[in-house]
């Protein structure tokens, strides 16, 4: 029964018949047990968790349950979801055949917390490999520029040991070419898609859609979102999004206006924002204040603080920083700095120092020393109105405050992969 419950959804239930199990002097066994953890983990037990995998483990203890790979597989787990990876190394580390899902299960906690070489570790001394593991790799290490090539790596490892690609590999490796804008690579692995089921599935083509699309190369992002079949909002918003961010503003809005119309597809919140950066970088300041409104009026989606510095924006590349004050003065909810960061950004663009005073004291007192860049806003500001001596008297204001921004850099793509170069370093 209490299988069942956990199995069905029906947690709490669960739960309910091992208070009863312990009530009536009865001893739950590891199954029991396991079930126990899987429950607590399973996503449908609320946010009050009545177990957590510690009280469990000293319950085992106290129990003098012997433990199998089950109960040991379930433990790992559980501790991996909560946080506790040192937890869940100790009792990987106890357990005589290491199976390939707790393999799993802790390269997935290591990458989650960024220590790659511990993951690699567990990773290279998993004996009987499968294409989950594979996959738990691939994916860890798609979700940095770093070490999205390491990725590729294990892709081509992987295939040559004659493991088949998942929908969730191929996912990620699309991920790992988007990050490093290796459209050649995704060309390739688009062309194995083409032969398998996968190639029509929403997920992949969203996928390829912001590859693509990340890669400059909307022509490509838009034969793919044509030839989808099925399109959910993820699809129409990456294609939005992608051409917006490319200087395709029109194409954006073109697509944004008949997603709407067609109202099949109910937009999300990154979605509207994409639409509002490409009226930003289009001028259109009516069009963006009718989208801003109807995110609440027609959707009941309250805007987040990146849409009010989206607006923010908007109205300061046109010219209106007086609108754009107004606007963010009239705000319900207190100005974070991404939102006096755009009104900033946009007085340096129109030349005015006084507007950038205020928006630059104003984010100062948000978030003045993890924005160094606010500071070098305001100095080129006041550079470009001749204001030397406030220049040279923020300059002494930043060293006494220990503040210093980074040396710029891009990212190139060479024979090598993708590298960044710094401002002043010859190719």
């Amino acid at each position: 029964m209490i299988s069942g419950y956990t199995k069905h959804g029906f947690v709490d239930k669960s739960f309910d018949l091992v208070r009863e199990l312990c009530l009536s002097n009865e001893k739950p066994d590891g199954y029991t047990f396991s079930m126990i953890l899987k429950g607590s983990t399973s996503g449908n037990a609320g946010s009050r968790l009545p177990f957590t995998g510690r009280e469990v483990h000293a319950q085992i203890l106290k129990s003098n349950v012997e433990g199998d790979d089950v109960l040991y597989t379930a433990l790992v787990d559980s501790y991996v979801k909560s946080g506790r990876v040192e937890y869940a190394r100790r009792v990987f580390d106890l357990m005589l055949d290491q199976n390939v899902i707790c393999s799993t299960s802790m390269i997935t906690g290591y990458m989650n917390q960024g220590r790659l070489e511990d993951a690699e570790d567990v990773f290279h001394k998993t004996v009987e490999k499968d294409v989950v593991v594979y996959n738990a790799m691939i994916e860890g290490y798609s979700k940095s520029v770093e070490t999205a090539k390491k990725a590729i790596h294990i892709f081509i490892d992987m295939q040559s040991l004659n493991f088949r690609p998942t929908i969730s590999t191929f996912a990620s490796i699309i991920g790992a070419c988007s990050l490093l804008s290796a459209f050649e690579i995704g060309q390739q692995i688009q062309g194995q898609l083409m032969k398998t089921e996968l190639f029509t599935d929403i997920k992949i083509g969203s996928a390829l859609i912001d590859m693509y699309s990340k890669c400059g190369r909307t022509d490509d992002a838009r034969s793919i979102f044509d030839s989808m079949p099925r399109k959910n909002v993820y699809s129409w918003t990456s294609m939005i999004d992608g051409y917006g961010k490319n200087g395709c503003p029109n194409e954006s809005l073109e697509l944004f206006d008949r997603m709407i119309s067609e109202r099949h597809t109910k937009p999300n919140y990154v979605t509207f924002l994409g639409a509002l950066s490409a009226c930003a970088h289009a001028g259109l300041v009516a069009k963006g204040r009718k989208i801003f409104e109807c995110m609440d009026r027609v959707y009941s989606m309250k805007p987040r603080m990146e849409h009010y510095a989206c607006m923010v924006d908007l109205l300061g590349r046109a010219g209106s920083l007086n609108q754009a004050l107004q606007f963010v003065m009239q705000m319900s909810e207190r100005p974070n700095s991404d939102v006096w960061a755009a009104l900033l950004s946009s007085c340096r663009l129109h030349g005015d120092v006084e507007l950038a005073k205020i928006a630059a004291n104003e984010l100062f007192k948000v978030s003045g020393e993890s924005r160094p860049g606010a500071y070098v806003a305001l100095s080129n500001a006041l550079a470009d109105a001749g204001k030397w001596d406030s220049v040279s008297q923020l300059r002494e204001l930043m060293k006494a405050r220990g503040i210093s921004k980074g040396t710029g850099f891009t990212w190139i793509g060479t024979d090598a992969g993708l590298e960044a170069f710094h401002a002043g370093q010859s190719l």
